[in-house]
């Protein structure tokens, strides 16, 4: 009994005689006697042969296979690459794979993970663009550098360039840290130090301070950290590091000041956790304490020290003249009457030093005793006398508060109180009060205008009774003024008459 096998152009066979393996049968029609044949057939669009007892057939038919199979056998330590037409597949540790050749070309590579893990610069280029199982690829930019980690464990920096590497029994991480940040935040900087000097010599600039040590970072002119000390780290070659002892000066030059203060605002927020600032405006004073204890007056400007190992503490003055308003005291005067008075007060600080170790609330303690001088000042007085003298009321307390102030550095140059307010119903009687004296004398200055009147007429009668040209000429002026207001004058008798004789006028 004949079989007959036809195998497609595209496929290969395995013909098998009672499950024994015979040959590779190639495209075609194969015939063949007997029932116990059998053909396995692969498609060669499928490159990798998934043949069912591969390591059996090898071991018992390598020479045959070789001519039709690319076998790939990878040990424990090693991986292999297989490029297959434009595809790549990669082949992990302890396996055995098998591809057909002939129908695509195909080719095998084989590297020991026990020599290196990085994947040869030649393949890079031709795998980049393949995603393959067990292979990480990283890209460092050109302005970066990489650091490789095996396990976490720092192995050697990488330079711009395309990399890969086998991760198949290991993990392998890369971290880009950045050329153009002078100071990228290194992982594990006291490892790198201590562990791999090698490259800090080669890429870094340590900065190692001692105590009473600080050091300023600059990058391009640009101060760029500020380093406490006992600090150790780690910047890009090419910063400029400048350390500075502090152990008997901390204060800083003025150079510093106008860079670190006064300068960008980007220093500014750098050395604020590092710097004790004060600044005194003009015309004030500032007082400078190290430690609980007096060093010296700061004069008007920027001032800043290093805060590292001391206490500092500074306080700004005012020299100028000050304005202190007492407001809303309610007092009752002599004579029980209840006032509520404003009272305002201009002082000056002369001795800031006497005044800050005397007293720990210039403000508060001139207040109160402004209020103890009003008190006293008012209720020593009636409301009369308060009313007709207020000076007295400043130069009493004037008087007293000069005495409190004069131990404390404090010049208190002018008091005064500038209202009393009264209650509403002694308004009311103050009102009538006044009214009735105003009533009285605007009486009394009637009666005078009245009584020089009388006089004054009683004088011109007696002049008139004395001489008739003066009666005459005062009758002329009376006609006169009468003339002024009306267009005629009809007048019946003589002109002796003017004054006895009816007068009779027509207005036309």
């Amino acid at each position: 009994m004949w079989k007959t096998f036809y195998i497609k152009p595209n496929e290969i066979g395995i013909l098998y005689h009672r499950s024994d393996f015979k040959r590779i049968l190639q495209p075609g029609t194969h015939t063949y006697l007997g029932w116990h044949w059998q053909v396995k057939t692969y498609d060669l669009n499928q490159p990798e042969a998934n043949i069912n007892n591969l390591e059996l057939l090898i071991r018992n038919h390598n020479a045959q296979l070789q001519e039709y199979l690319l076998v790939v056998r990878t040990a424990f330590n090693q991986v292999a690459l297989v490029r297959v037409g434009q595809t790549w597949v990669s082949v992990l540790p302890n396996q055995l794979r098998a591809f057909w050749r002939g129908f695509i070309e195909v080719e095998s590579y084989i590297f020991n993970l026990d020599e290196s893990l990085e994947l040869p610069a030649e393949f890079v280029q031709q795998v980049r663009l393949t995603t393959i199982n067990g292979l990480k690829k990283f890209i460092i930019s050109e302005y970066e550098i990489g650091l490789l980690y095996e396990q976490n464990n720092f192995v050697r920096p990488l330079e711009p360039g395309d990399y890969a590497f086998w991760t198949v029994n290991r993990d392998v991480s890369v971290r880009s840290l950045s050329r153009i940040v002078p100071n990228p935040g290194f992982p594990l900087e006291d490892v790198l130090i201590e562990k791999h000097p090698e490259f800090v010599a080669a890429y870094c600039e340590t900065v190692q301070l001692q105590n009473q040590q600080v050091a300023i970072v600059r990058f391009q002119g640009k101060v760029i950290a500020i380093l406490a000390p006992c600090d150790r780290k780690l910047f890009w070659q090419g910063v400029a590091v400048e350390v500075i002892d502090i152990s008997t000066d901390a204060k800083l030059p003025s150079r510093l000041v106008a860079e670190l203060v006064a300068g960008l605002p980007e220093a500014l927020s750098l050395s604020r956790n590092s710097l004790h600032i004060c600044e005194v405006p003009t015309q004030h004073v500032g007082l400078l304490y190290i430690d609980q204890e007096f060093q010296t007056q700061l004069q008007p400007g920027k001032h800043a020290w290093w805060v590292f190992g001391r206490s500092w503490q500074t306080q700004v003055f005012d020299l100028r003249q000050q304005t202190l308003e007492v407001s809303g005291q309610d007092i009752l005067s002599k004579d029980k009457v209840p006032l509520r008075l404003n009272l305002t007060a201009g002082y000056r600080i002369l001795d800031p030093l006497r005044a800050k170790n005397a007293l720990v609330d210039i403000t508060g303690y001139l207040y109160k005793e402004l209020q103890f001088a009003l008190r006293g000042a008012v209720g020593e007085k009636t409301l009369d006398a308060l009313l007709e003298d207020k000076g007295a009321i400043d130069r009493s307390i004037s008087e007293y508060i000069r005495q409190k102030t004069a131990d404390y550095g404090i010049e208190v140059d002018s008091v005064g109180v500038k209202d009393i307010i009264l209650p509403g119903e002694i308004k009311t009687i103050l009102s009538k009060v006044v009214e009735a004296e105003k009533a009285a004398q605007a009486n009394v200055v009637r009666r005078r205008e009245e009584t020089a009147a009388t006089r004054s007429m009683l004088n011109t009668a007696k002049v008139m009774e004395d001489n008739p040209v003066a009666l005459r000429l005062k009758e002329l002026e009376i006609l006169e003024r009468i003339a002024e207001k009306i267009e005629k004058i009809q007048v019946n008798g003589s002109l002796d008459s003017i004054l006895t004789e009816v007068i009779r006028i027509n207005r036309e």
